[in-house]
């Protein structure tokens, strides 16, 4: 069963992540069909614009934990693939808009930074989640930061606390934060504009928008997340999460005098 879902209409190709079981959480699978689809698309001259979107009631949840704490020591986890996916998005020369209709967490939050412009719902949330599972938000650093205030990356990346789509529109993370009823025509109204332009201008465009180049930068920031995930605190964080309950580090709650 296809986790990437790809329909192309007047112009425009949907891929929709398609894993709502595991809350479209960036498994192996799911990111090598995305990046076969980005692939496909690439060379697709009926394409001149992606959206990408989701089924269910999450955008992406992140790598996938799961995958991640069964791989060994010495085997690649999720988190390294996703910076071939963020390097295909950031570099991809047909413009790209996400449609985000729910939460996004951790690696979820680099796709959306990746694109080159992100819609979400005002009641989608969102959270760099990693620091709360003893790992680092390497790799979707080269995509987000470009975006992102920077008091609001130091609070938000220290802090791991959720925030909705308003704040994400105001410090730069998505483009606008709409009703969930006008998310749809709002992700129409760009795709309707962009398929206006020439697509040698728009990619010349994408560019002049990604002088940055951040191929090197996620192959350094890679290695450094795998290690973080391959970590003792690391591999604690994940535990904690799937067993729901605090990691070994959080502190215990203040006794009462009575």
């Amino acid at each position: 069963m296809a986790l990437v879902r790809t329909v192309t209409d007047a112009g425009v190709t949907t891929m929709t992540l398609d894993s709502p079981a595991n809350r479209n959480a960036l498994s192996t699978a799911l990111m090598r069909e995305l990046l076969d689809a980005l692939a496909e698309a690439l060379t697709d001259t009926r394409v001149r614009a992606v959206v990408l979107s989701h089924t269910g009631t999450v955008f992406c949840s992140g790598a996938d934990l799961k995958e991640t704490a069964a791989a060994r020591a010495d085997g690649r986890v999720p988190a390294e693939m996703i910076a071939d996916v963020l390097a295909a998005l950031w570099e991809f020369p047909k413009p790209v808009v996400a449609r985000v209709a729910g939460p996004a967490r951790a690696g979820g939050l680099g796709l959306i930074a990746a694109a080159d412009i992100a819609v979400c719902t005002r009641e989608a949330t969102f959270a760099f989640s990693e620091v709360r599972l003893g790992v680092i938000p390497a790799v979707i650093s080269a995509t987000v930061l470009p975006r992102l205030a920077p008091r609001a990356a130091a609070e938000l990346y220290l802090t791991g606390d959720v925030f909705d789509g308003v704040r994400a529109a105001e410090i730069g993370l998505v483009t606008a934060a709409v009703a969930a009823e006008e998310l749809d025509g709002k992700v129409r109204g760009y795709c309707d504009s962009l398929v206006r332009g020439g697509p040698l201008a728009l990619a010349g465009t994408k560019q002049l928008l990604r002088r940055t180049a951040v191929r090197g930068e996620l192959a350094e920031l890679s290695a450094r997340s795998a290690g973080y995930f391959r970590s003792a605190e690391g591999r604690e964080g994940m535990a904690a999460f799937r067993e729901k309950r605090p990691a070994a580090w959080v502190p215990a709650a203040p006794t009462s005098d009575g």
